[in-house]
């Protein structure tokens, strides 16, 4: 029993002694940073075009750690007169982090040099080191270099949405009633509405502190409105971000084009919030040897800023059609922009329900859908 208590007490001495030992190990964190920038030159003139697949590349010489160990980077960029304290960005090397080498887009780089205010169209340019990390020891590079950027047209980030808001809209100032505008492409926005004589503006939220921007005739421009003068017109506003252009074009009327008789039947007025319409009008078809003919689409008479008329011509994604049923679907009364204006061509055919019959006819060039008509029988 006695042998049993000794070899227990050696035991639990010798985990004691295990336990009590100092742990030796401590983390080296010394390195020697980054000592050349290698590319590109100082002062490389770039001309930025954010809307393609170009790069930029950022290279420089190895940091090394004291004990051989990684080392990660971050390259810092800031404003011509910055001194780092605030930078503009700092952005992780490729290889997250891992390597001497840093691929940026032009797309990237507009987005810094906007936010170092070079303007669209400007030029000027932006310094950048390299940090060398190892734990908590960060080290900026011995050497400290510049780019030249040209900036192209357009905005630096393109909004996601856009609202039209102000006191000649048809929702007025507030901005949690603002008008959404329909995204047509990225960046390209569109609404059909109505503006009185009032300012008005574009926001990309209704909510907290939006961004604004404004039309300064065909130009699109931050920080600002546009007044609208002349009384009530119906217009479509399009604005591209790409390219910071805005266009305005008053829409004169919308007329119906019955194709067998090669002319107008009626115009439709603006009835508010997007909408066209006409009521109560009698649709005939016309007699052929063949049967009844029922074609039609329709003409938009339109005037642009300078005060020049033309017409646009709105029909089917189809070049021919065969009468609608109970069962087409929507999207065979979907408005299309057609550039053949001849007289049958991408017609759409009334039901055959319709014939002598007075109808109501809507125009629908709402921005949460595709725009699109009805034709409602009486």
């Amino acid at each position: 029993m006695k042998r049993y208590f000794t070899a227990i007490t050696f035991s639990l001495l010798a985990l004691a002694i295990t336990a009590c030992k100092k742990n030796d190990y401590t983390l080296n964190t010394n390195l020697k940073p980054v000592e050349k920038l290698t590319a590109p030159v100082n002062d490389k003139f770039t001309k930025l075009q954010p809307a393609t697949s170009a790069t930029l590349s950022f290279e420089w010489d190895q940091a090394r750690a004291e004990d051989g160990s990684l080392v990660l980077y971050e390259v810092v960029f800031d404003k011509e007169s910055g001194d780092f304290s605030e930078p503009l960005a700092r952005i992780a090397s490729d290889g997250g982090g891992i390597q001497n080498k840093l691929t940026l887009s032009h797309k990237d780089l507009n987005t810094l040099a906007a936010k170092a205010g070079i303007p669209a169209l400007g030029m000027g340019k932006l310094k950048w080191n390299v940090s060398a990390s190892k734990g908590f020891n960060v080290q900026p590079s011995a050497e400290t270099r510049t780019i030249e950027l040209e900036r192209p047209a357009g905005f630096a980030e393109i909004p996601v949405d856009v609202f039209l808001t102000g006191t000649a809209t048809e929702a007025g100032a507030d901005a949690a009633n603002a008008l959404q505008m329909k995204m047509l492409t990225a960046g390209v926005f569109e609404i059909y509405t109505s503006l009185k004589d009032g300012t008005f503006q574009f926001i990309d939220r209704k909510t907290g502190t939006p961004n604004n921007f404004y039309m300064d005739g065909e130009l699109l421009k931050e920080k600002g409105q546009s007044t609208h003068a002349g009384g009530t017109k119906a217009i479509r506003l399009r604005l591209d971000f790409n390219n910071a252009t805005a266009t305005v074009t008053e829409i004169l009327s919308i007329g119906l084009w019955f194709a067998p008789d090669d002319k107008f039947l009626f115009e439709t007025a603006y009835a508010g919030g997007g909408k066209w319409s006409a009521a109560d009008k009698n649709i005939t078809f016309r007699q052929e040897s063949w049967g009844r003919d029922e074609r039609y689409k329709f003409r938009m008479r339109v005037k642009n800023a300078a005060g020049v008329e033309s017409d646009e011509w709105i029909g089917s994604s189809n070049a021919d059609n065969s009468r609608p049923t109970s069962t087409t679907p929507p999207a065979f009364w979907e408005l299309r922009p057609i550039t053949n204006n001849d007289r049958w061509n991408y017609c759409y055919k009334f039901k055959t329900e319709v014939d002598t019959k007075n109808c109501d006819v809507n125009l629908f060039f709402y921005t949460d859908k595709n725009y699109t008509h009805e034709i409602i029988i009486k």
